[in-house]
C-alpha cells in the first residue's frame, strides 16, 4: 500500500524529498523559451522595481530643496549670506532650486510612472509566462504518470489503491504546479530583490546597512528551521488526503451495495473520522504557519525601528536628506519583503517537496511484466498454447498454480472446471501476460510469451472477462473499444454475432446510444454481450471466455452459446463456465483442483475416467434438463 512506512506501529518521520523536487523542475528544460522568456521577464520587472525608491528619493529632495531655496529668498537681504553660509549654497544654486523644484518634480514623477509601466508590462508577461510553463509542466507529469498507469502491471493495482492514484495524478501535480508557476518564480525575485537592494544600500549608506545586517541570519535560521519542521507535516497531509480520497472513490463506486445493506451511517462515521483526521493534519499545519509569520512581521517593525533610530540620529547631524532616508526605507521593506515571500516561498517548497516525491513513486515503480529489450513482436499466430510445468502465486500468497503443464492445438476449445480458487481465472490471466508465471513457461506457436512484446501478444487475443467494463462513450465506441477504425458494418456484424444487435436497435440513438458511467444504463446481460462483440470485433486467434454467459437470460443464453460454437471454429479457445452443459463440445476439458489438473479429457472420456467429473455432472444433469426444457420453449415461442 501506498503511504508512510512505520516502525513499531507508528509512522516514521517523512523526510524532505528534495530530489524529486529537482527532477520536477527539469520538466521546465522541455520548454526552455517559455522559461527564459518568464525568468527574463521576472528580471526586467524586478529591476524597475529596485529603482523606484532612488526616484522618489529625487523627488522627495527636489521638493525639500525647492522649498527651502523660497523660504531662503524671502529671508531680509542683509541676513541671506547669513542662511547660504549655513545651508552651504551659492545665491545662484538657490535661485536655480527655486526656479527648478516644480520641473524637477513632474520630471520625478514621470520617470516613476514610466518604471511603473514598464514594471507591470514585464510583470504581465512574467505572470503569463510562468502559468504557460507550469500549465506545460503539469500536462507532461499528468500524462507521464497516465501512461505510467497503464503500463504497470496487475500486480501494481493489487497492491494500490486507485484513491492514492487519483489524488497523485491530480492534487500531488497540482502542488508541484504551483511550486513552479509560482514559489519558484518567487525564489529568482525574492533573490534579486535582496542581492540588489543589499547592494543599493551597501553602495549608499553603508554605515545604516550594517546596522540591519545582523537581522538577516536571524531570519534565515528561522525559516530552515520552519521548512524543517513543515515538510513532513504536508507529506502526512498528502497522505490523509489519499485516505479520504480513496474512501470516497470506494463509495461511489459501490453505493448500490452501501444502499442495500443499509450502511449510509457506518460509510458516513467513516468518511467523517478520515475527513477529521485530515483537518486535523491541516490545522496542525497552519498552526506552524500562523506563528511563523508574525515572527516575519517582528524581524521587519525591528529592522525599521533600528532605522528609524540610526536614520533619525543621521539627519539631525546632517549627513542624511529626508529623501535619502525615505529611499532607505523603500528599500529596507525591498529587504523583508524577500524575507516574507521566503514563508510563503517554503511553504509552497514543502508541499511540492511531497508532493513531488508521491509522484516519482509512480513514475519509478518497475513493472512485474514488461517486455524485455530483446523482445520481437509475434508473427500471426495459428493458436498453439502450451503450458511447461508452469506455477504461480501472487505477491505475498501461495502457490495458486503447482507445475501445470497442458497442450492447446490450433482451432481447439479447452474447457476450464474446477471450484473456487481451484486456478482457473490464473491461467486465463497468464496468457496475455496480465502476469508472468513463478516458474515454467507459456508459449504460443512455440514462442515463449516473456520473448515478445506484450503489444504483439494482446492484439491477438480476444477477451471477455467475467466482471463487464464499459467506458464512458457510445455503444459503437465501447465495441469499437480495440479497433477505434473499423467500419460501422464491421460492428454491427460484431453486434450480431454477440446477440446485441436487436437489443440495440430498440434504444433511440442505436449504435450512438450513450453509455453511463460503467455501463450502468445497461443491464447485466447486455452489458455482456457489448463486451463479447468487443472481444469479437478483433476477430482474435486466441479467445478467452470468462463464464461469458452468466448474467444473461436463458433465451439470450441459448442464442449467444450458438454463435460462439460457430465464432470459436478455427480459433483456440478457452472457457470458464460453471455449468458442463455449456462445453460439453469442448475438445478438452480441464478439471481442476488446487492448482494442479486433476483430470483432462473430452466429456465422453472423463465421464469414464474421472470420478470427480461425473460427480460434478451427476449433480447438475437434473438442472440442466430443465434448463433445456425452458430453452427450447423459449426459443420455440
Amino acid at each position: 500500500m501506498m503511504g508512510q512506512p512505520t516502525r513499531g506501529g507508528r509512522p516514521e518521520r517523512a523526510k524532505p524529498n528534495w530530489g524529486a523536487l529537482r527532477r520536477a523542475m527539469g520538466y521546465n528544460l522541455h520548454y526552455r523559451n517559455i522559461m527564459l522568456t518568464a525568468y527574463g521577464a521576472l528580471v526586467i520587472a524586478t529591476l524597475a522595481q529596485l529603482a523606484v525608491p532612488t526616484l522618489v528619493r529625487r523627488l522627495i529632495d527636489a521638493v525639500t530643496s525647492g522649498v527651502m531655496a523660497q523660504q531662503v529668498l524671502q529671508v531680509p537681504a542683509q541676513f541671506q549670506p547669513l542662511a547660504l553660509e549655513q545651508l552651504g549654497l551659492t545665491q545662484e544654486q538657490v535661485v536655480a532650486n527655486s526656479a527648478n523644484a516644480e520641473s524637477a518634480i513632474l520630471t520625478a514623477a514621470l520617470v516613476i510612472i514610466g518604471f511603473a509601466i514598464v514594471r507591470g508590462l514585464f510583470a504581465f508577461w512574467q505572470a503569463y509566462n510562468a502559468e504557460r510553463l507550469s500549465q506545460s509542466v503539469a500536462f507532461d507529469i499528468r500524462n507521464d504518470i497516465f501512461s505510467k498507469i497503464q503500463r504497470l502491471s496487475f500486480s501494481y493495482h493489487d497492491k494500490n489503491q486507485t484513491g492514492q492514484l487519483m489524488v497523485r495524478a491530480t492534487d500531488d501535480v497540482e502542488k508541484v504546479r504551483l511550486f513552479i508557476g509560482q514559489g519558484l518564480l518567487l525564489a529568482l525575485q525574492s533573490v534579486v530583490l535582496l542581492l540588489g537592494t543589499l547592494a543599493i544600500i551597501a553602495l549608499s549608506n553603508f554605515q545604516l546597512t550594517l546596522a540591519i545586517l545582523p537581522i538577516l541570519p536571524l531570519a534565515m535560521i528561522l525559516f530552515m528551521v520552519f521548512s524543517t519542521v513543515a515538510q513532513p507535516l504536508f507529506m502526512a497531509v498528502q497522505i490523509r488526503l489519499s485516505k479520504l480520497n480513496t474512501l470516497l472513490q470506494e463509495n461511489l463506486a459501490g453505493i448500490k451495495v452501501v444502499k442495500a445493506f443499509a450502511r449510509e451511517p457506518a460509510e458516513q462515521k467513516k468518511f467523517v473520522k478520515s475527513a477529521d483526521e485530515l483537518m486535523g493534519q491541516q490545522l496542525k499545519v497552519m498552526r506552524i504557519m500562523t506563528f511563523l509569520f508574525p515572527l516575519i512581521f517582528l524581524i521587519a517593525n525591528l529592522g525599521q525601528t533600528i532605522v528609524l533610530y540610526a536614520g533619525g540620529t543621521q539627519i539631525i547631524n546632517g549627513t542624511m536628506t529626508l529623501g535619502q532616508y525615505q529611499e532607505f526605507s523603500l528599500y529596507l521593506m525591498f529587504v523583508f519583503l524577500p524575507i516574507g515571500q521566503l514563508g510563503f516561498i517554503i511553504t509552497q517548497m514543502a508541499q511540492a517537496s511531497a508532493s513531488a516525491g508521491r509522484v516519482f513513486e509512480i513514475l519509478d515503480a518497475q513493472s512485474d511484466v514488461r517486455d524485455k529489450q530483446d523482445a520481437i513482436t509475434l508473427p500471426e499466430i495459428r493458436g498453439a498454447v502450451e503450458f511447461k510445468d508452469v506455477s504461480f502465486r501472487y505477491p505475498g500468497g501461495a502457490n495458486v498454480l503447482d507445475k501445470m503443464s497442458f497442450v492447446a492445438q490450433p482451432g481447439q476449445t479447452v474447457a476450464l472446471l474446477g471450484a473456487t480458487g481451484s486456478g482457473k481465472s490464473s491461467i486465463i490471466n497468464l496468457i496475455p501476460r496480465f502476469y508472468d508465471p513463478t516458474s515454467g513457461a507459456i508459449t504460443i506457436d512455440g514462442h515463449e510469451l516473456r520473448d515478445v512484446t506484450i503489444d504483439s501478444l494482446r492484439k491477438q487475443i480476444g477477451i471477455v472477462l467475467q466482471e463487464t467494463n464499459l467506458f464512458t462513450g457510445t455503444l459503437r465506441d465501447n465495441i469499437a473499444f480495440g479497433r477505434p477504425e473499423a467500419t460501422d458494418e464491421e460492428v454491427i456484424a460484431a453486434a450480431k454475432a454477440a446477440a446485441a444487435h436487436d437489443f440495440i436497435l430498440e434504444f433511440p440513438q442505436g449504435y450512438d446510444t450513450p453509455v453511463g458511467e460503467r455501463g450502468t444504463t445497461l443491464s447485466g446481460g447486455q452489458k455482456q454481450r457489448i463486451a463479447i462483440a468487443r472481444a469479437l470485433l478483433l476477430d482474435p486467434h486466441i479467445l478467452i471466455l470468462d463464464d461469458s454467459t452468466s448474467s444473461v437470460d436463458l433465451v439470450t443464453e441459448y442464442k449467444i452459446q450458438q454463435a460462439l460454437d460457430r465464432l470459436m471454429k478455427g480459433r483456440t479457445s478457452f472457457v470458464i463456465a460453471q455449468r458442463i452443459s455449456t462445453v460439453l463440445n469442448a475438445d478438452q476439458i480441464l478439471v481442476l483442483d488446487k492448482g494442479t489438473i486433476a483430470a483432462r479429457g473430452t466429456h465422453e472420456e472423463l465421464m469414464e475416467t474421472s470420478e470427480i467429473y461425473a460427480q460434478i455432472y451427476q449433480s447438475q444433469l437434473v438442472e440442466d434438463v430443465q434448463l433445456e426444457a425452458e430453452q427450447a420453449e423459449a426459443v420455440a415461442a
